[in-house]
């Protein structure tokens, strides 16, 4: 009996005087809470002073005994979760914008802060040398070192690769943002600011998922290890090279790769298993040496906007459909056991439109419009370089334009194999016009899809968290955009990748307001402890 541990008359708990119906003065100290045969408090005699920790001790290992472990940290993340905004707020402030070089020490502040921060943790950090850049003035700048950070060693646990980046696209407030993006804001249950939900949000959660564990003093079930870069939002540059080197070393004896740099479809937790890729090009027609006024030479030249108009008009019809012969040869056919699939996922076409301000999407049904935004390629325009788009009137032809587009690639599609389709194509359609104008076009990047095996154990873990903290089956989804790395981790280092989101459909990541909910980002935090635990188990 707890009674017993108690040697002296001295209270040493906290104490109130309660009167009950009697009216006689009883304690109401916590032992009556933790042992049913202890009616009174030890000392009835005395009131406490103070507060022995060893008996304090002892009543918070009897406590946390009642509950399982996991539960014990899914508690302690809801009651720290106000120190984890404060974390967020302190990484939002930093304007770790990698495509801006004269942000780019910023973006290492950044890097040097999550190392530090796993070190804490009692990990080992390497800030990784990836090169240099060279900007199109010729200028030479750093790019920003790669952290490769290790948590555990212990050779009969399960080890897990966690990929995130914290750079973040450019944001300004004049550019339409109700908040300073880079002051974190909570409003109405979301946390606004650059990076939030994309992906400094998700990488703390990470983080804080470990340091959970660590507080309650829980041995973490697996070891970690961590690939945090800060130019995910600038192609990644220099990480492909990174990976290859360190393939044999660092992640030769990782288990599992997560990422958790996406959103769910819809507000029901999701697994994402593929993204499209992207070949992305630009069109250069020129016609004189400069610009020329309308008034005097329109009617006697070749305008170039003309050819570049007719050249674009040529590459997707009215129905969205690209006219470029042979580009879907080698898109796999879809089969009617797929078809189902997409038939249980939870989407609305409605809330769809509405969100994004249209009133005709080119397809009718759910599982059309997820096919071809996930499934499918597609062709979008994107703009035009060279021509007058600035407020009032300019009577001018442009000596040259550029047209930019870009082609979303799907699984088994090849990004050279495309660019010499789009090249044979264009250049025909250019010949046919007898224009005697310059063209040419040039594949600017090009990236293969990713998909991942739905059936893996990594998915299964991770539906299991899934339906432990949210109480829900997970859906399984693709992404159609492109998340490079993804691929890149799994070819490289041929293991199990898998997309384990935190963020909602609405978080408008990249552009203005992007948000990330105070109850995705402290459920996620859960769920990637849940996470932890689960793939422990494999």
């Amino acid at each position: 009996m707890l009674a017993q541990c108690f040697s002296s008359n001295v209270c040493l708990f906290n104490w109130r005087a309660d009167e009950d119906k009697t009216g006689r003065t009883a304690c109401s100290c916590a032992v009556t809470l933790i042992c049913d045969s202890v009616r009174t408090c030890p000392c009835e005699t005395e009131r406490p002073t103070h507060l022995t920790f060893a008996i304090f001790s002892l009543l918070l290992h009897f406590a946390m005994q009642a509950s399982p472990p996991l539960d014990q940290v899914f508690q302690y993340i809801d009651e720290h979760q106000d120190d984890y905004v404060q974390h967020l707020k302190e990484w939002i402030g930093i304007q770790s914008e990698s495509s801006n070089p004269t942000k780019r020490d910023d973006v290492i502040r950044m890097m040097q802060v999550v190392g530090e921060t796993i070190k804490r943790l009692g990990g080992t950090v390497e800030l990784t040398d990836v090169g240099n850049e060279e900007l199109p003035s010729g200028k030479i700048i750093p790019l920003p070192p790669v952290v490769l950070g290790k948590l555990g060693k212990d050779p009969n646990k399960t080890t897990v690769g966690i990929y995130g980046h914290v750079d973040v696209q450019p944001a300004r407030f004049e550019d339409g943002w109700s908040t300073d993006p880079y002051l974190l804001t909570e409003k109405d249950g979301n946390l606004y600011g650059r990076g939030s939900s994309d992906d400094k949000g998700p990488v703390l959660a990470w983080l804080h998922a470990i340091e959970a564990f660590q507080a309650l003093k829980q041995e973490l079930p697996v070891n970690l290890k961590f690939i945090f870069e800060g130019m995910e939002e600038s192609g990644s540059k220099g990480l492909d090279e990174l990976l290859k080197a360190k393939n044999e070393t660092f992640f030769s004896n990782i288990d599992y790769i997560v990422i958790s740099d996406s959103a769910w479809l819809s507000k029901k937790p999701a697994l994402t298993y593929g993204t499209r890729g992207l070949c992305y090009f630009i069109i250069e027609v020129q016609c004189a040496n400069q610009d020329l006024h309308s008034g005097l030479y329109g009617g006697t030249v070749h305008e170039a906007m003309t050819d570049l108009i007719a050249l674009l008009d040529s590459l997707v019809n009215s129905t969205g459909y690209i006219l470029i012969p042979g580009i879907d040869s080698d898109v796999v056919p879809l089969t009617n056991e797929e078809r189902v699939l997409y038939e249980a996922i939870e989407f609305n076409l409605e809330a769809f439109k509405h969100t994004i301000g249209t009133t005709e999407l080119l397809h009718k049904t759910k599982e059309d419009v997820l096919l071809h935004r996930w499934r499918f390629p597609s062709l979008s325009i994107h703009g035009i370089e060279g021509a007058f788009s600035g407020p009032g009137a300019k009577t001018v032809i442009p000596a040259k334009v550029t047209g930019k587009f870009s082609i979303r690639l799907v699984p088994n599609m090849d990004p050279d194999k495309l660019s010499n389709q789009v090249m044979t194509y264009l250049n025909g359609v250019f010949a046919a016009r007898g224009s005697p104008n310059q063209m040419q076009v040039a594949l600017e990047s090009g990236s293969k899809a990713w998909v991942a095996h739905v059936t893996d154990k990594q998915y299964d873990a991770g539906r299991r968290a899934i339906s432990k903290v949210f109480g829900v089956e997970a859906e399984l989804i693709r992404e159609g955009g492109t998340i490079p790395v993804a691929r890149s981790l799994q070819h490289t280092t041929q293991k199990s990748v898998m997309m384990l989101p935190i963020g909602s459909p609405d978080d408008r990541i990249h552009s203005q307001d992007e948000k990330l909910s105070r109850d995705n980002y402290i459920n996620g935090t859960k769920l990637f402890a849940a996470y932890i635990a689960e793939i422990s188990q494999h």
